[in-house]
């Protein structure tokens, strides 16, 4: 089969078997066409909880169907690439963890969505890129104890000066590749293009943006802004599908080197199988971390609204 075969075949499959396919932005285009929602990461556990299909297939990495698993307890959650995980989810455990509060007493620990549901067991709240200014700023604490991304930590910092952070040296593995020096050599190329990041890129890069957001954020920017040319600091994949959402625009990657290996396992074929019930692998999550998980996002949900 062709490219669009195998769609069309995944298509008509989905709805046979009556099931959902979620897709991380950062999955490449083809598997983006045979998707039913694609988003960021929280956004699409939502849109899965809402979903009436019994079957969810997540097309993404490990923490990401976790989160689907918790919010869609009674649902079959597929992970359509089984090896795809998250390096910075892995940078701290729950045991970590304990041992930063018992030395912190008094702060609130706060991680960022892309951490183990284990790990979010030991949270107080946990919170996205676009949602953690505002939840952040509600909590009943003025000490706060961010995991693992020190950079989205000291990007949220700036915003809430009033607030005291204590912070671990984690980060993404992938934004973390793009320097001070990529955006000077990006914007000597394209001097007309406006520079939009993630804020899990360094603070020298984030302190260079005309827009630094979450990558719906970012999509959304670049789709209503007025300007015609981007530089994309994010993983690559934005590019390609910005370049088909508004083909009447020019979009640039900050580095080459914007580019998750975990993102990139989910092929077509992956999905292919998952939809024919050979492949991917099902979610299963104790109780005990189902409902502590469950607890720490439902904290996010409140103070998001």
């Amino acid at each position: 089969m062709n490219t669009r075969e195998l769609q069309d075949e995944i298509i008509r499959l989905k709805k046979e078997n009556d099931i959902c396919i979620l897709a991380h932005a950062y999955t490449s285009h083809d598997v983006w066409e045979v998707a039913d929602y694609v988003g960021d990461s929280f956004g699409l556990s939502q849109q899965a909880a809402a979903a009436s299909n019994k079957t969810i297939i997540m097309c993404g990495v490990r923490f990401m169907a976790e989160t689907v698993k918790i919010l869609s307890p009674d649902k079959k959650v597929i992970l359509a690439a089984p090896e795809a995980g998250c390096p910075m989810a892995d940078q701290i455990d729950a045991i970590s963890l304990r041992k930063m509060k018992e030395e912190n007493p008094g702060y609130k620990a706060v991680c960022y969505i892309n951490t183990t549901s284990e790990l979010k067991t030991e949270c107080d709240v946990c919170v996205t890129s676009s949602s953690a200014p505002e939840i952040i700023k509600k909590l009943d604490s003025d000490k706060i104890l961010f995991v693992p991304d020190c950079n989205l930590g000291g990007w949220i910092q700036n915003q809430l000066p009033e607030k005291e952070f204590k912070m671990m040296k984690g980060g993404c593995p992938t934004h973390l590749r793009a320097t001070k020096a990529d955006v000077e050599i990006a914007k000597e190329k394209h001097p007309n293009a406006l520079l939009l990041v993630h804020p899990e890129c360094r603070q020298e890069v984030t302190e260079m943006a005309d827009y630094a957001g979450s990558t719906t954020g970012i999509m959304n920017y670049a789709k209503k802004s007025d300007a015609t040319e981007f530089i994309i600091g994010t993983e690559n994949s934005i590019v390609q599908h910005l370049q088909f959402e508004c083909p009447d625009k020019k979009f640039y990657p900050l580095s080459k080197d914007l580019v998750c290996s975990n993102m990139k396992l989910t092929t077509l074929g992956d999905v292919y199988n998952c939809v024919r019930d050979c492949g991917g692998e099902e979610i299963e999550l104790p109780e005990n971390v189902m409902a502590g998980a469950k607890r720490c996002i439902d904290e996010m949900i409140r103070l998001g609204e």
